[in-house]
């Protein structure tokens, strides 16, 4: 069974169809649940099981999701193909910059044309409505002024039909004089005289659910007025003599609002096609309606015209006349010469992506040789341009590339050591800080170079009591981090495995009375920093080279007293800041460890109250330079007291940026140490 599987797979693998990645094996995973779940299915309906018919909705979903991914993985693997050679790619950008774009323009152009064409018809249906309102104007001006020539001053006696001939049967005029209907050529019923009429004016106007176009010109008589009014429906005949050579018009009720308007008339009809291409075009317009009883605008009437692009094709050029037939023929001349350009700028790509590709093919085969260690092979350069530069300077590129593989392993292996002494350094500084109640520290140290010279540790001893350490060693680079581990690991095997009495005594001349109960063993716990530093320093004075030392700072903080105990050998001294802005330094103690034999450390200590910070650094901090001078340390405690209230981490961060900021594009002097703890 295992062999089977083994070629099925060695067989998929062949054809490239195994799945590799996630998103393969989702898509099989969801085809065979789609699979399974199609013969449950099918066994249900077999047995006529109730859990048949509801299982098709499942297959369904997961038959899409599946297809979904499948054409997914389809696409990234049929580009894979299609694009591994660089023929294929500059053909394709070739496309993407030259046909996409041009193809796009087209579609842009003719969804403009399409967009302009209906907003052609919209204007031009408007345009003749608005010519009809303005010879409704004329024509009701003129009637209004024989009107005045016929009625005598305050006479009211109306006037028959025929008295006033109007130019076309289809408007109604209708005169009032001093409010008494004077004269009606209709027959019809006087609409109602609205109270707001003070002037002229002509509009489309609804009155009882009906649209009219109307004009009004009033004539002051006396102390009376002449008001005449003609009058036309917006009905079908007037639609047909708008929608006349342009196509199908339709007027929509004007009080239904904009959604899903209901149509009242429709006159004209959709011209037939001229040629394949020639579409229908629809656009709407909304008409500007008066409300003809309350003197203000109400709803606008919609109205739409249907027509096609041969149609407005003749509207727009029958003004030209024989220059239409002359702009058309010259349009196609410039898709002809825009089609032979295009088919030029293809030949010119496809001849200077051969080009590029064969300078790439001949690089790919060099790199093959390359990477089978062959630097002999060169590139055979035949012609003088910038792919001929590339293929010389990668032939030059070989000549050296041995001597740089053998370069680069050497300097891989000093980075290799390199590597190793950072690693083993970082786990020399405490990774987990035990936090006392009354109590917290953080510790930071950036190297200058590779490894640090710069020492600080911080060692619990027992629930109630924390040893703090900080140091620097003389000098920079793997010689100073070897010292800072030295000096390392004989605090915590003095602080926590204990120090043997005699040895103590030897080393710092002490007497009987340094032997504490009663044993040969001082504990760790007992050890005191000022003991710890005379240790230190004769161990180191015996154990290093003559020149090599280390300044260190050693206390000792009793949670129960809240008391520091401390001694500093040559280190900077540590400050203690205070909430009133009091500093304290803490310099009792020595000179520095490692120097010189037999030396004896003093001791002091500080009673910590709460939200004082404890504040100890090295000389990277204070000593960088710039053109104002060195950082200093009142800088330092300036920057600390203002940040005083922020986490202990925090404020490292703002410390350390504004050495960086203070260095600013120099490189870092020197190791920046810096160890904060505050009371609690």
């Amino acid at each position: 069974m295992t062999s089977r599987r083994l070629r099925a797979r060695l067989w998929l693998e062949h054809y490239g169809v195994f799945p590799r990645t996630r998103i393969a094996f989702f898509t099989l995973y969801v085809l065979a649940s789609a699979l399974l779940l199609l013969v449950i299915e099918a066994v249900g309906e077999m047995f006529r099981l109730s859990f048949g018919s509801w299982l098709n909705a499942w297959v369904i979903l997961l038959t899409i999701v599946g297809l979904v991914f499948l054409a997914v993985l389809s696409i990234r693997r049929v580009s894979a193909k299609l694009l591994w050679r660089m023929r294929s790619r500059l053909v394709l950008t070739y496309a993407f910059i030259g046909v996409v774009p041009l193809v796009l323009l087209v579609v842009l152009a003719a969804l403009a044309f399409f967009l302009f064409s209906g907003q052609f018809a919209a204007y031009v249906l408007t345009s003749r409505l608005d010519s009809d309102l303005r010879s409704l104007g004329i024509s009701n001006v003129r009637i209004a002024g024989e009107i005045v020539s016929k009625v005598p001053a305050h006479n009211v006696t109306p006037l028959s039909p025929d008295a006033i001939p109007t130019r076309r049967a289809t408007h109604e005029v209708f005169a009032w004089l001093d409010g008494k209907l004077i004269f009606n050529n209709s027959g019809q019923a006087a609409p109602l005289l609205p109270t707001y009429l003070r002037q002229d004016f002509t509009r489309v106007v609804q009155d009882h659910g009906a649209v009219f176009l109307r004009s009004v010109t009033v004539i002051p008589d006396g102390d009376g007025k002449l008001v005449v009014l003609s009058s036309r429906a917006v009905e079908q005949r007037l639609l047909a003599e708008l929608g006349a050579n342009l196509g199908e018009v339709t007027l929509y009720r004007s009080d239904t609002g904009t959604e899903n308007p209901t149509p009242i008339i429709t006159a004209g009809n959709i011209p037939p096609p001229r040629r394949t291409l020639d579409f229908k075009v629809s656009s709407g317009a909304k008409i500007p309606v008066l409300d003809w009883a309350r003197g203000s605008d109400t709803n606008p009437a919609p109205v739409s015209v249907t027509t096609r692009l041969s149609q407005l094709y003749d509207l727009g050029f029958s003004s030209l006349g024989d220059l239409g037939a002359t702009i058309e023929f010259v349009l196609f001349l410039l898709l002809i010469a825009l089609f032979l350009f295009e088919a030029a700028a293809w030949w010119i790509g496809t001849r200077l992506s051969r080009s590029i590709t064969g300078a790439v093919a001949q690089m790919y085969l060099a790199t093959t040789h390359i990477n089978r260690g062959d630097f002999t092979h060169r590139i055979p350069i035949t012609s003088n341009d910038q792919l001929a530069a590339l293929a010389s300077s990668f032939n030059s590129m070989t000549e050296s590339i041995q001597n740089l593989v053998l370069e680069q392993k050497e300097k891989q292996r000093l980075e290799n050591e390199i590597t190793i002494a950072q690693e083993v350094q970082a786990q020399l500084f405490p990774r987990h800080i035990t936090q006392l109640p009354s109590l917290e520290v953080f510790g930071f140290c950036r190297p200058a170079r590779s490894v640090s010279g710069d020492y600080y540790d911080f060692l619990s001893l027992g629930p109630e009591r924390l040893l703090l350490a900080v140091g620097d060693v003389s000098g920079k680079g793997i010689s100073a981090a070897l010292l800072m581990a030295t000096i390392h690991s004989a605090v915590r095997a003095y602080s926590v495995e204990g120090i043997p009495a005699l040895r103590q005594l030897q080393a710092v001349g002490g007497g009987p009375a340094v032997l504490t109960r009663g044993g040969s063993l001082i504990e760790g716990a007992e050890v005191c920093p000022g003991t710890l530093l005379s240790l230190l320093n004769h161990q180191l004075y015996h154990s290093t080279p003559q020149e090599k030392y280390a300044t260190l700072f050693l206390a000792m903080y009793d949670a129960h007293s809240r008391r520091l105990t401390f001694s500093n050998a040559g280190h900077l001294p540590p400050l203690v800041l205070s909430k009133t802005g009091v500093v304290k330094r803490l310099e009792d103690g020595g000179t520095v460890v490692g120097l010189f034999d037999d030396i004896r450390y003093d001791e002091d200590s500080v009673h910590l109250r709460p939200g004082e910070i404890f504040l100890a650094y090295s000389d990277g901090v204070t000593e960088p330079e710039n053109d104002f001078g060195e950082f200093g340390e009142q800088r330092l405690i300036e920057l600390v007291q203002e940040n005083r209230d922020l986490p202990l981490e925090r404020i490292s961060e703002i410390v350390t940026a504004a050495v960086d900021d203070w260095i600013g594009g120099a490189e870092q002097p020197d190791d920046v140490t810096l160890v904060l703890a505050r009371a609690r």
